[in-house]
């Protein structure tokens, strides 16, 4: 980065099932695509998609020596404060970006991990069933009627952030799997959220949509950054390329020295 700072990239949400690690591996890779050096960090050591992601990912470039864009890559084990302050030390030492998946439920080191991000990335669904992690509503008339815990925790997270350096933390509200046609519901979560979001300060932008492709990627620890690897492309990948696109500009990040991939 220009001022030599590593930017912390924070996805987190306590629901599972919101794509919070399938989107955050496509954003280490995408900006790996761009030429910026990049480290990711899963915490979640029982599930460790992330770094299976990546697992797989090193392991096609074995088998077929392509050379894809890949994060430098760890998942904690040890579970304590000490043992992931000392791997963000390792991998932090010339990365640019610092990309952390957080476990689906509470957890200390994720809390630690929050207070720690330049960029917060909530993923979730559009249900209120997902949307109660963040705040609650009327049953009637849809209305916002208070924060619920986790918003509070954010809260506290960025408190902690400011007292500790100054420094600010982007939250964003990632919204995966929209549905392609316009739903009574999906216009529901999406009032709440702009309602909310005016209350505790978030950024409400578009993810990933539901698609078989991302399932099968896995595997191969391929992502839609990999469109060579496809063969022929179908109005699907193409379509889910976009969504990435769109999303990686949505988020904002710090530009690195190359542009986004072609």
């Amino acid at each position: 980065m220009a001022n030599g700072r590593t930017h912390t990239i924070v996805f987190a949400n306590e629901k599972g099932g919101t794509g919070k690690s399938t989107t955050a591996v496509h954003v280490a890779i995408a900006l790996a695509a761009r030429g910026a050096r990049v480290a990711a960090l899963d915490l979640d050591h029982r599930q460790r998609t992330l770094g299976r992601y990546l697992d797989n990912r090193a392991a096609t470039i074995r088998a077929t020596d392509r050379d894809l864009p890949m994060p430098e890559y760890e998942t904690l084990s040890d579970q304590t404060v000490e043992a992931f302050d000392a791997a963000v030390d390792r991998l932090t030492g010339d990365a640019d970006y610092l990309v952390i998946d957080t476990p689906g439920r509470d957890d200390p080191i994720a809390r630690e991990a929050a207070t720690r991000a330049d960029t917060l990335v909530t993923p979730m669904n559009d249900s209120f069933v997902d949307f109660d992690l963040i705040g609650q509503v009327h049953p009637d008339t849809f209305k916002v009627t208070r924060p619920s815990f986790y918003s509070e925790l954010i809260w506290d997270a960025r408190k902690a952030r400011a007292k500790a350096d100054g420094a600010t933390i982007d939250w964003v509200v990632l919204r995966n799997r929209l549905q392609h046609i316009e739903a009574r519901n999906m216009r529901r979560v999406s009032d709440a959220l702009d309602q909310l979001a005016k209350r505790v300060g978030f950024r409400i932008i578009p993810g990933l949509g539901e698609r078989v492709i991302y399932r099968e990627l896995f595997p191969k620890g391929l992502t839609m950054i990999d469109s060579r690897e496809f063969g022929e492309m179908g109005l699907s990948h193409v379509a889910a390329r976009q969504e990435l696109r769109e999303m990686m500009a949505a988020l904002a990040l710090p530009e690195p020295v190359l542009p986004l991939f072609a």
